[in-house]
C-alpha cells in the first residue's frame, strides 16, 4: 500500500480554525512537491494581511504576494493561511513582518527561489512597501509581474 504523504498534517482538516496568538506558535507545514523534477512557480495573494504597530498599538494592513520555485517541498495552503492570521495580534515594524514570513517559508521549503512583496497601506499618509528575494531566477521559469500597482488608493 502506497504511504499517505498528507497523514502527518495537523492543519488541513484538523484544526479548528481559530489562529493562533502569535507567527512563533503557528505550524508551517510542507507536503512533497508533485513535480520535483519541474521547475515552476507557485503564487499565495494575502489582500487582507494584518498586524499591529509595536509603538501604537494600532493595525497595520497589507496586501502580500508570495512566489516561490520549490525544490522537494511546497507549503501546505491551509497552514500557510493560519500562519498569516497569526500576525493579526502580533506587533511588528512591516519590514520585520515581510521578511520574516520568508524567511519561516525559506527555513520551512528549502525553495529553490523565493520572493515577497510586501505592499503595506499607508499610516501617517505615507505607504511602505517591502520587498524581498532570494538569488536569481532559475532559466526557463516564468515569472510574473506581481501585479500591484504603486500606491494610488490601492485596491
Amino acid at each position: 500500500m502506497a504511504e499517505n504523504i498528507y497523514e502527518n498534517l495537523t492543519q488541513l482538516g484538523g484544526n479548528s480554525g481559530e489562529a493562533p496568538d502569535n507567527p512563533d506558535q503557528a505550524v508551517l507545514e510542507a507536503v512533497p512537491n508533485p513535480e520535483p523534477g519541474t521547475d515552476y512557480m507557485i503564487r499565495f495573494v494575502c489582500p487582507e494581511f494584518t498586524s499591529v504597530c509595536p509603538v501604537t498599538g494600532q493595525p497595520d494592513f497589507a496586501h502580500l504576494v508570495i512566489d516561490y520555485i520549490p525544490a522537494e517541498k511546497i507549503v501546505e495552503s491551509k497552514s500557510l493561511k493560519i500562519y498569516l492570521t497569526s500576525f493579526r495580534n502580533h506587533p511588528g515594524f512591516h519590514e520585520a513582518c515581510t521578511v520574516g514570513i520568508a524567511k519561516r517559508l525559506i527555513d520551512t521549503l528549502a525553495p529553490k527561489w523565493l520572493r515577497i512583496g510586501g505592499y503595506w497601506y499607508p499610516r501617517g499618509g505615507i505607504p511602505i512597501d517591502v520587498f524581498y528575494q532570494t538569488g536569481k531566477v532559475p532559466d526557463g521559469v516564468w515569472i510574473p509581474d506581481q501585479g500591484v500597482a504603486p500606491y494610488r488608493g490601492r485596491g
